[in-house]
């Protein structure tokens, strides 16, 4: 029998039908059309009104284009391609005020002004319009400067006295050379829409600037930062080519040269032409430049149009579906090394093998790119697919088959055939570890001291040795929190292997304490910890501990620095006592101001060497203890930097003396010249 309803219904009648009129859709829903309202959704912004520009370099209109960001949180953004049309509508209103005022409203549709752009959904210019207090749009064109102002998304212009004036007629500013073309958009955001601590980085917005110049040839861009004093216009010019962008993203020696690939296809899709579904022909461009070289990083960059898709889609699937197909017929069909594991199919290389040490940028080009969602992140037109299946598998064969050196063919296989080696190395050792006597029974290592219970709320505290696990055993709540001792250096993951990763103790122990994988096969919901904590000491061997750890972190269980499970606890240098009372300095500087503040003598002040010299009460009240414990939490960008400082401590800290003193030597002028002896 059917429940019967026991509340009374609201009333659900044409009422509640809304229609969100104009760009009222965006401000409503921002996240749908650039990904959210922190600093990656506000810096899409600029990548709309830049790509604009960048479609008219591409399309061979521009050369020349002027990016600002202003002191008062305005960008600016300028180029001198044909400038935007500012003839009426049939409705009356100019073709620059739709453009800033209209969803779906742009030069890109069907055969309009490009034959290939960023996207087909002309939302770009009013997006930023919907989300700005206030743009200001100058177009050059017919020997004149027209403006048209918006102020909060209303159309008109500025007085002389500074009062807004609604309108659709475009303000004439000045005459100009008949010759003379371009636009120039100005934005302020509207910081409502924002979360507080969203913010325009230079230097991400100084890295899409060069990329671009990579995929348009011959395109000039001037970029200035005048939001602080001190930093100088940067100027970005590039022969072009994806060549030149795989080698600028080469780092080490290489294996082998940049393989490139260009292909002019077509492929036919179904579109909406007069109201009917009809079938069109699409041409379409391929390029393709890879290299690998010696390292186990993996670099593929990916482009439709001019757009980056930074989570790839159907065009790269197909390029890594190719790439793996020679690979395992062509490259390692009859390697010598890998006859062994045929016994067992494990000869075959994987994705991953076959993409250690890759560098790689794909970019197809061709009419009306389908996207998955208006951020443009996505690929999803699929015939895109088979298209770049077809030519990355017919231009490697080649390669593979006498194109390309025959020394660096062979350089390549026996890459290859290490990897496929070293990971299925990798998997038996891991699997022996976790039948290992160093496990206690319950399958953790014997030196966790783990907490009762596990999940968001629990911490795993990485400490350096059996000195600091002590009073972190004795101070911490065992509820919640479990401590790791390390008694040896982790592994730099960076430049080890994954078979050294798993050969490594410390990096085993902390692999299977946190018990969600690691790798690829990395399950953050199997994570037995919500937080994972490094306390290290503050001094350079400390310092080093922490990077190792970051860097392992970093290249091997990723997801948790990604999603914020990461922290570095910030313990003090120095304590003393006021009335009996302890307080605490965690720099020189504040040690220096509470001395003054209380009239205490450095010399009453104790410098904590390591968290092993510290007290359980000490470490407990400093480190431990959550509301009165200082933690950093960790970002993508520490674990980047990380990964980068842990290859200048093996020079520092190094066994290779050589090196080491090559290094000092060369970086002599950075240090005072009378204390350096050699």
């Amino acid at each position: 029998m059917a429940q019967k309803k026991t509340k009374k219904n609201d009333a659900y009648d044409a009422s509640k039908i809304q229609v969100l009129e104009g760009l009222d859709a965006v401000r409503k829903r921002p996240g749908m059309y650039i990904g959210g309202t922190g600093t990656e959704g506000l810096q899409h912004l600029v990548w709309e009104i830049i790509d604009n520009g960048v479609d008219e370099a591409a399309a061979g209109y521009a050369s020349h284009m002027e990016i600002t960001l202003h002191k008062d949180g305005s960008v600016e953004v300028s180029d001198d391609g044909r400038g935007i049309p500012i003839d009426k509508k049939p409705d009356g209103r100019s073709a620059l005020e739709v453009v800033f005022t209209e969803l779906h409203a742009g030069g890109k549709f069907g055969s309009g002004a490009y034959s290939a752009s960023g996207g087909l959904h002309g939302v770009g210019a009013s997006v930023v319009n919907a989300l700005a207090s206030k743009l200001v749009a100058e177009v050059d064109r017919d020997g004149s400067t027209w403006r048209l102002c918006f102020n909060e998304r209303v159309p008109g212009n500025y007085l002389k006295s500074g009062a807004f004036k609604a309108g659709s007629k475009l303000a004439k500013v000045k005459k100009i050379p008949a010759s003379r073309t371009g636009t120039r958009v100005r934005y302020w955001p509207d910081l409502d829409v924002f979360d507080p601590d969203a913010a325009i980085v230079y230097e991400t917005v100084r890295d899409h600037v060069a990329r671009v110049c990579f995929l348009v040839p011959g395109l000039h861009i001037k970029l200035q930062d005048r939001r602080g004093a001190g930093r100088e216009a940067e100027e970005f010019v590039a022969a072009g080519g994806l060549a030149d962008y795989v080698d600028h993203l080469s780092i080490g020696e290489s294996v082998t040269d940049i393989m490139t690939i260009h292909e002019e296809s077509t492929f036919e899709e179904k579109v909406p032409v007069d109201g009917k579904m009809s079938t069109v022909v699409r041409p379409c461009t391929i390029d393709i430049a890879a290299r690998w070289v010696k390292g186990f990083e993996t670099n593929i960059v990916s482009f439709v149009n001019t757009i980056p898709t930074s989570e790839g889609g159907t065009h790269v699937k197909g390029f890594e579906r190719a790439m793996l197909k020679v690979v395992n017929d062509q490259l390692l069909k009859d390697a010598r090394k890998l006859k062994k594991l045929a016994k067992t199919d494990n000869d075959r290389a994987s994705t991953a093998d076959v993409q250690e040490g890759l560098i790689a940028a794909v970019k197809v080009t061709f009419p009306e790119p389908q996207f998955k969602g208006q951020t443009k992140q996505e690929l999803g037109t699929p015939l895109v697919q088979g298209l770049v299946y077809d030519a990355m598998k017919a231009g490697f064969t080649d390669w593979s088959n006498g194109g390309g050196k025959k020394s660096q063919v062979n350089a390549l296989k026996e890459k290859l055939t290490q990897a496929v080696l070293n990971r299925v190395a990798a998997r038996e050792q891991l699997e022996s570890r976790r039948k290992a006597s160093s496990l206690s029974s319950n399958g953790m290592p014997d030196k966790l001291a783990d907490c009762r219970l596990h999940g968001p709320d629990s911490e795993l505290l990485i400490v350096e040795g059996n000195s600091a696990a002590g009073p972190a055993k004795q101070g911490r709540d065992a509820e919640i929190m479990a401590v790791l001792p390390l008694r040896g250096k982790v592994v730099n993951a960076g430049k080890a292997s994954l078979k050294q990763v798993v050969d490594n103790a410390e990096a085993q122990a902390l692999i299977t304490a946190i018990g969600a994988g690691s790798g690829r096969d990395f399950d953050l919901e199997a994570a037995r910890y919500g937080r994972i904590i490094i306390l290290c000491d503050a001094d350079v061997d400390g310092s080093h501990i922490r990077c190792l750890l970051l860097t392992l972190i970093y290249h091997h269980m990723r997801p948790l620095l990604e999603n914020g499970y990461v922290y570095a606890a910030q313990p003090p240098l120095f304590a003393t006592k006021i009335k009996g009372e302890p307080i605490y300095a965690y720099t020189d500087d504040e040690r220096a101001e509470l001395s003054d503040k209380h009239d205490i003598e450095f010399t009453k002040w104790k410098r904590f060497k390591g968290l092993g010299e510290m007290n359980v009460e000490e470490l407990a009240e400093t480190t431990l203890n959550p509301a009165t414990r200082v933690l950093k939490r960790m970002t993508m960008r520490d674990g980047a930097e990380a990964s980068d400082a842990a290859d200048l401590f093996n020079v520092l800290m190094g066994s290779d003396v050589a090196t080491r003193k090559d290094y000092i030597i060369e970086n002599s002028g950075l240090i005072n010249q009378e204390l350096l002896d050699i």
